[in-house]
This record gives C-alpha cells, structure tokens and sequence, in this order.
C-alpha cells in the first residue's frame, strides 16, 4: 500500500540488542551463513494459523511472496500448543531441515528467541513484535545478547489513533473496543483508539461519544465473546474495533444482526470481513506494515546487508488506514493524509503508555476488563 511504503524508515528508532557476538554452541543442520545462493526461509506462526486472515497469515503471505519470487526454499511451523516449548519444538524442526533463516510473529516469541538463537549463530531470527522488553523479561531480567536476531515494533498506538479519530469524524458516536488478550501491542491498538476518538471529539465539540472497552482474554471468537457483542450492539454500540487476529468473528457475527459496523486491525481485513459478513461492514482498518517488514529483511538478507539490522530491535512507523476507509465529507483521504503528517513530525503526540488507561476530556470510556481469563 503507497501509504505504508511512503512512511516506511521515516521514523524509525533502533535499540540494539547486542554490541558483540553471542555464544553458545551447535549450528543448524547445513548451517551456513545465509546468502542469496543458499537462504532458505522457514516461517513459525504465533497464537493463530496461517488462515487466521490477520497477522500470521499476512507473515506467511509476505514470506511466500518472497520465496517464490525469488526462487527460494520455504516452509512454514506450527506449534502443537501455544506453549514456549512447542514454540522452540517448531524452530528447530525447521533447522534441523536445514532452514537458516526463521520468521516469527509475536511478542510471544520472546523465550523461544533467548533459548534457540545463541544456540544456533549462523541462523538468522526475523521476529515481529517481540519487543527489547520481552527479550529482557524472558532472559530473566538480564540483557539479552544474541547478533543473530533482529524485530520489529511498531507504533500501533498511532493506528489506533487513526481509526477512532476516523470513526468520530465519519459520525459514530457509540464505540467498541474488543481486544483480544492484553499484551502491550493490543493495549497500545486500544489506547490509540481511545485517544483518537477522544481528539475528534473535541474538534467536533462532541460530549456525548462513549466507547465499550474490553479483551477478550483470547485472539479468536466464541459463543461467549458474540454473546458480550451481541449485548452492546443490542444495546446500541454502532461500531467495534476488533482487535486480536480472528476475535473479529464474533464483532462481525454481532454486527451482522443488526446491521453494525466492524473496525479490522492489523491488515486490511475489509476484503474479509465484507465478504464473510456483509458488504459494507468494514469502516476502516487500523493497520502496520508486516508485510513490508518481511520484504525488508528478507532482502536484506538476500542482499548481504543482514549487517546493517543485525542485533536490533526497531520502532517502526509502519502504521495507517487502508484506501478501503469508508470516505465521507467529514473526513476524507486528503485529511487522513494531514493527520497523519501531523503525527508523523510530532505535533500530535500521541501516548504510548499501556500501564495506565490515558487520559481523555471528551469521551466517556466505560472499561471492563476481560471476558475471560
């Protein structure tokens, strides 16, 4: 998407990880330093599968793109559980097959990483999400030291800026949050979005905007996540952020019944949630540039600039609306494109704190916890 390119590396910050080599021994099963000749890429998914329609199959997507544009050797993993040790179960599978470079998707990944990468040094670990934080608090609160590994973050409190700013100006008044589990990401989509609806709202000089606010203790739909929904579109709720790869289905299940609207994250996810349940659902999405990011590094790895990102953790600005935003009047392309300006160069500060909800002045946000767990 021409949006996500244009801001791609403008506001990025790096955190390096490492300032020498890890230790550790072993090597992968034909495990030599990667290179265009001999790269062969294996994917790992998180939580979900590679049909969840957000972000492990756009990981996955991204990946095979890649692969067969390139006329490179790739496969994917998936975990038996969610747990760590399946995760690592799964990474070295795929090295012992003799793939060197490994994709992961999550911040779960975190002990998976501070177990396998000094392990084996002549792989390298392209992970998503898996913050500076995340490596710390899985390597037992001490530094992690691993120049194999490079992740991306991203700023998904300015996407959910985006879409409840964008919301409140398209004249929804009556807001969701349904996020999937409470992870620092989910929570920085959610705080986002409370701060954006809460920006528009004082443009507009509306008092009477109110957002739901909930997780769903989980990153899929149930009987018992639609039965929650049903209850605050019943109630009136016009439009829910779903956040949380496919809880989605049960915001959209609920929708469907009452003719509401859905907000995608992660990915466009309108192509999906309008053709499963109903042209036109879909208000906008609240995106971050996962596909990008894996064309970046893997062709740097192809390239021999694997150097140039090794050891890092990067913040990326990798976030925006799709094209596929239902437009209005009251807010169109044009000024989507100068909020996001705005954003980008700091004038609009936007807060990305998940230990406390953020502070707002023009909406009412009626917070209730997790529906499970």
């Amino acid at each position: 998407m021409k949006k996500i390119v244009s801001a791609m590396i403008a506001g990025i910050m790096a955190v390096s990880l490492v300032a020498c080599s890890s230790t550790g021994g072993g090597s992968a099963a034909g495990g030599s330093e990667a290179a265009a000749s001999d790269m062969k890429v294996a994917m790992v998914t998180d939580y979900g599968k590679i049909t969840d329609q957000s972000f492990n199959q756009t990981t996955y997507e991204a990946c095979k793109k890649f692969a067969d544009d390139n006329g490179i050797e790739f496969t994917y993993k998936q975990p038996a559980t969610d747990a760590d040790a399946d995760r690592v179960a799964s990474i070295e599978q795929a090295i012992e097959e003799g793939y060197n470079v490994i994709v992961m998707p999550g911040y779960a990944f975190a002990a998976a990483i501070v177990e396998t990468a000094p392990t084996y040094p002549d792989v390298k670990f392209v992970a998503l999400d898996v913050s500076e934080y995340d490596l710390f608090t899985a390597n037992g609160e001490k530094d992690f030291k691993a120049d194999n590994v490079y992740s991306a973050v991203y700023t998904e409190e300015g996407a959910g800026y985006f879409a409840g700013y964008a919301a409140v100006k398209l004249g929804y008044k009556k807001l969701g949050f349904l996020g999937g589990m409470a992870v620092p990401a989910v929570v920085r989509y959610g705080y986002g979005y409370v701060q954006g609806a809460d920006a528009a709202a004082k443009e507009l000089g509306l008092t009477d905007v109110e957002i739901k606010y909930v997780y769903g203790g989980q990153f899929f739909g149930d009987a018992d996540i639609t039965a929650v929904m049903d209850t605050w579109y019943g109630a009136g709720t016009e439009v829910v952020f779903a956040c949380g790869g496919g809880i989605y289905t049960s915001a959209a299940e609920a929708a469907k019944k009452v003719n509401g609207k859905v907000i995608g994250v992660d990915v466009d996810q309108a192509p999906t949630i309008d053709g499963d349940y109903g042209e036109g659902m879909t208000v906008t999405s609240a995106m971050k540039g996962l596909a990008p990011t894996v064309e970046l590094l893997l062709s740097a790895i192809r390239d021999g600039k694997w150097d140039d990102y090794k050891g890092q953790v990067q913040t990326l600005n990798l976030v925006s609306l799709p094209d596929s935003t239902q437009w209005a009047d009251s807010f169109t392309q044009d000024d989507y494109k100068a909020l996001e300006e705005k954003v980008l160069s700091g004038e609009i500060k936007i807060d990305n704190n998940t230990e406390a909800e953020p502070a707002v002045e023009n909406v009412k946000v009626d917070y209730q916890g997790a529906i499970k767990g």
